[in-house]
């Protein structure tokens, strides 16, 4: 048994209890009808409702009144809670926009948080924007948003002569919470004012304490309710014609089509109010959103990509700790899964079995692997305690033949007085390889963070044994103890076009269990924030890493900018300038440092209510800088250079209907004496139509068409050669996507 670090033992002992502080209380009306968008546009007397207007602003002025007069109803019946808002504002400065279901973050909207079970740490979100465009979502303190949860809700709004109203009706069949007769919820309602980079809230949830949940208000009065019977049916098809460029590895290159059709079954049941169980038959793991561009070549670890199916994005938040141990991207073909998830007291519980088909379709063919499934399962249970700790833990598995990979933790967050939290995690891995070799190893993780108005640090630590492997995780590397600072200070000028600005610093180092150095980070910024969302950022890093045996010492400097600072136009640059190493030499050279530039560049337009154009521009580069690297290649060449050019385009017809259309370009022009790289040009179609009525019920028809630099070349073998411009067509699909949700 390892002991754990000394830093865990010490903070434990110096845990306090949540701060005495009461919350706000509100308490929701019964009415006898439901309230009409109408009846506030006008001013028409309603019938029973509370009003809030007591707005305060979380940012940029800590406590300071909303800047505009903002007042919120609420009332309930026997099967919605109902929110409205009156939000008063000139009506040519409102920043909104029709746009599709959740595309709504850089919108002026209204929010509305509620923590049904009153833990104080998850709570459900509801954002209205001034057309009625709908955005949800869960927020689990300490734990980045979970965007991707979705249910079925009502909204409208209308833009007036002297601001906007928004109304949200939330159906309790859409929540989980206590199957008691009186519930006692959370509750924080916002606004945000996009050109003043404003958020206001009731009640007042200020940046200087941990957490937005726990600092909620109490709300009371809602009684004699249920879900009722939850039975939620999404049954689809997918229809699909491709045609692409098969490789194979032991035979000529060949065109291929493909036509598919399938079926399948997303069920989902409620058990006792606050327990789901979902199945998923031939579940659909289609992605229709494509991914972000990223810069992929030269990178020593895998590059991220998040997920985007929708069996895994939901209820994703309860399955995340402070190390990714349980990256859903690992599992690529499924068939069949499951999923059950809940609430009882103070206990969250989650679990997930699925299989996996890719590993037995690459295994040889004709080998006693060849069709296997692998089996994956994740189980997690967490347990709150005071006011604003939890301690939690998570056991992943991957099961493939004779094989498996196993892992173990334990997780815990301690709230430490007011403005510090503690986070830690403890980890063990058991493998078995196909080869019946074993292996295993731990793995520890600790943050101490304070957070406040104007100083905020976190120092973390993190130990993996080199023996420590996790085959669903996104872990980037092992045999490592590193200690990484970040600290920052903010001056918040209380007038003036300057919301704040200060410095930040980062430091990190890293040594191998041997107690060698493999990284050392300094990186100072200064950070200047502006109103109407723009931000200045300078910052230089020096930074030592250890390469296949080699120290390298390189450095960058970089600038950044991000605007919005007019209503139909946002940007983002960013130019960074220094050395990298070229981490995948040609043969003959080992790893050798080179000059760097990095340039990024964002336009989004927006000429109308419902057009958004959107031109992304990012440039990666390397040259070798004169240096001598071997008999005739010591000249200053380029190592490589790689464009990707991104143009989008939306237009929404209505809340519901909406085109996009994408253009791809990736160039990669590589020097092959410097680098193992190939010249490559790809160029790509995507074209997506979309109606999209609920969460549950859609329609997409889409088209891709995708090009490289290749021809065909009887003479060569293989029969590919490369070309100047992408003229061959190596992977073209068309798709119809149909969904209908069936709530009982």
């Amino acid at each position: 048994m390892v002991s754990p670090p000394p830093v865990l033992c010490l903070l434990c002992l110096t845990l306090a209890a949540a701060d005495p502080a009461g919350a706000a209380e509100v308490r929701v009306p019964r009415t006898p009808r439901p309230p009409r968008l109408e009846d506030f546009i006008a001013a028409r007397p309603r019938p029973a409702e509370v009003r809030i207007d007591d707005f305060r602003q979380f940012s940029p002025g800590d406590g300071a009144p909303a800047s505009q007069p903002t007042t919120a109803y609420l009332s309930y019946d026997g099967s919605n809670l109902y929110v409205v808002f009156v939000c008063k504002d000139d009506p040519r400065l409102i920043r909104a926009r029709m746009a599709k279901r959740e595309q709504i973050m850089q919108d002026d909207r209204i929010t509305i948080s509620l923590d049904t079970f009153h833990d104080h740490r998850r709570a459900y979100w509801f954002d209205v924007n001034p057309f009625g465009v709908q955005a949800d979502g869960n927020v689990t303190d300490f734990i980045e948003d979970d965007t991707s949860w979705d249910t079925l809700w009502h909204s409208e709004a209308r833009i007036t002569r002297d601001g906007y109203v928004a109304l949200a009706r939330i159906p309790f069949r859409s929540l989980r919470f206590p199957n008691t007769g009186r519930q006692s919820w959370g509750i924080v309602l916002g606004r945000y004012i996009q050109r003043n980079n404003e958020c206001a809230c009731w009640p007042h949830v200020s940046p200087s304490r941990p957490g937005w949940v726990r600092q909620g208000g109490d709300l009371t009065g809602i009684q004699d309710i249920s879900p009722g019977r939850n039975l939620q049916f999404i049954p689809y098809a997918l229809f699909s014609h491709a045609r692409f460029l098969d490789l194979p590895p032991a035979a000529a290159p060949r065109f291929q089509t493909r036509t598919e059709a399938r079926a399948g079954l997303d069920a989902k049941m409620v058990l006792r109010d606050s327990f789901t169980v979902d199945v998923a038959l031939n579940p659909d793991f289609s992605q229709v959103e494509s991914d972000e561009p990223q810069v992929t070549i030269n990178q020593r670890y895998e590059v991220f990509f998040p997920e985007k199916r929708p069996f895994f994005i939901e209820n994703a938040g309860l399955f995340k700790t402070p190390e990714q141990l349980f990256f859903s991207r690992r599992i690529v073909d499924p068939r069949l899964g499951a999923r059950f998830s809940g609430k009882l007291g103070r206990w969250a519980l989650g679990a997930l079995a699925i299989d996996d088909r890719a590993p037995g379709e690459t295994a040889d063919p004709g080998g006693p692997l060849r069709g296997r499934h692998a089996v994956a399962g994740v189980f997690r249970v967490q347990r709150e305690f005071l006011r604003d700790s939890s301690i939690g833990a998570l056991v992943t598995s991957r099961d493939f033949g004779d094989s498996f990979n196993r892992v173990y933790a334990l997780d815990s967050s301690l709230k430490i007085r007011r403005n510090w939290v503690f986070t830690g995690q403890a980890m063990r891995s058991e493998t078995r390889y196909l080869n019946n070799r074993r292996d295993g190893g731990p793995a520890w993780f600790a943050e101490l963070a304070h957070l406040g108005r104007h100083l905020n640090s976190r120092t973390s630590y993190t130990d993996r044994s080199p023996r420590f492997f996790t085959e669903l995780g996104y872990i980037a590397r092992v045999d490592m103890r590193q200690l990484d600072e970040q600290l920052d200070y903010r001056w918040r000028p209380e007038t003036g076009p300057v919301i704040a600005f200060g410095p930040r610093l980062h430091a990190l180092v890293n040594r191998s269990r041997a107690g060698q150095t493999q990284d050392w980070t300094l990186s100072p910024e200064f950070v200047i924030e502006f109103r109407r969302n723009t931000e200045l950022a300078v910052e230089r890093h020096e930074i030592y890493e250890l390469f296949a045996g080699r120290g390298f010492r390189k450095g960058h400097s970089s600038v950044e900018l991000e605007t919005e600072w007019l209503k139909w136009l946002s940007a983002s640059a960013s130019y960074v300038r220094g050395s990298n190493i070229n981490f995948y030499p040609a043969a003959g050279l080992d790893p050798f440092l080179a000059n760097s530039v990095n340039t990024e560049l964002s336009l989004t337009l927006r000429p109308g209510s419902r057009a958004r154009l959107q031109e992304t521009y990012i440039h990666s580069s390397l040259a070798a800088g004169g240096r001598r690297l071997a008999p005739g290649r010591e000249e200053a060449a380029s190592i490589f250079d790689n464009h990707i050019l991104r143009s989008k385009a939306n237009y929404q017809f209505n809340r519901e209907l909406s085109l996009r259309a994408i253009l791809d370009y990736n160039a990669v022009l590589a020097n092959p004496s410097l680098v193992r790289l190939e010249r490559t040009r790809h160029f790509g179609v995507d074209l997506l139509l979309s109606y999209v009525v609920n969460p549950g019920t859609a329609l997409h028809l889409g088209y891709t068409d995708l090009y490289d630099n290749l021809a065909f070349d009887p003479n060569l073998h293989p029969a590919l050669r490369r070309t100047a411009s992408p003229g061959l067509s190596t992977g073209r699909q068309f798709f119809v996507k149909l969904s209908y949700l069936l709530r009982m």
